[in-house]
């Protein structure tokens, strides 16, 4: 019989196996959050932290990956690179929302990705996502071509409502002063829409679009590894991820939304400067 680690893999045995991967590694951060967590190094700047949970997550998930997959390459946020020979990309964040996770606030998630082609988002093809909050249990699953699903229930974003009575989610950089500008557009934007949410884990915040928790979502400096699941879960719910102009998204900027508000939100950037 030919094994996953040789043969061309389908969609349904990544999915199949990054979930397990990602469950793991799950159970093993949301044991470490019982006890103390401190921070073990910092990165661009001193907001921008990592612990060693981060470190200890990415390491599980890197070996169970070359365990399976061997020829496949992989990029991930606390480890970096290597490069494969079959194709194939896993794409990870071990904990995406690190400061959520050090205060022990509930929102924040392992996020796997396999895309076809390099870490790039302009040239790779998402194939499999999977975004799991260790705190909660959720767990959303996304296969291309195959629907986006929280759980078992499928998700479909509803029809969006005009810009006034948008909830619209976004994140913050780390580096101080594009911070502030970053803020004070938000005050620009507030009275244009229901309200801003910002709950600091890009993964979720996408997955919580295609949930139908919030109507849009945007943020500028996010890597690969935070969107790379999280994107394709919007998508197969029957949202856009895109950058600025019809660009993909990129460090520059990421907007997702239903295709009927995309207009309204990029308008709505534009006036405010965000």
């Amino acid at each position: 019989m030919t094994s996953l680690a040789s043969a061309r893999p389908s969609d349904s045995d990544l999915l199949a196996l990054a979930l397990d991967i990602a469950s793991e590694a799950g159970r093993m951060i949301a044991a470490a959050r019982e006890g103390t967590v401190t921070v073990a190094d910092r990165k661009s700047s001193v907001t921008d932290v990592v612990t060693q949970v981060d470190r200890d997550a990415e390491e599980l998930i890197r070996r169970r990956i070359a365990e399976a997959r061997p020829d496949d390459a992989f990029f991930g946020e606390e480890s970096g690179g290597d490069d494969g020979t079959s194709g194939l990309t896993w794409v990870v964040d071990p904990i995406d929302g690190t400061v959520n996770f050090l205060y022990g606030i509930p929102h924040y998630a392992v996020s796997i990705a396999v895309v076809e082609g390099p870490a790039d988002p302009a040239n790779w093809v998402e194939r499999v996502g999977v975004v799991l909050n260790p705190a909660t249990g959720e767990t959303f699953t996304a296969v291309r071509g195959g629907g986006a699903f929280l759980g078992d229930r499928p998700l479909r974003l509803p029809t969006p409502p005009a810009l006034d009575q948008a909830l619209v989610a976004t994140g913050f950089a780390y580096d101080a002063e594009l911070r502030g500008r970053q803020g004070a557009a938000v005050a620009r934007m507030l009275p244009r829409v229901r309200d801003i949410r910002r709950l600091g884990t890009a993964s979720l915040d996408l997955c919580n679009l295609a949930a139908g928790r919030v109507d849009a979502y945007f943020e500028r400096t996010l890597n690969p590894w935070d969107h790379a699941a999280g994107g394709l879960v919007v998508t197969e719910a029957g949202g856009v991820v895109v950058g600025r102009a019809g660009a993909a998204p990129s460090r520059d900027f990421l907007i997702a939304v239903h295709p009927e508000l995309l207009a309204a939100v990029e308008d709505l950037l534009d006036d405010t400067g965000a």
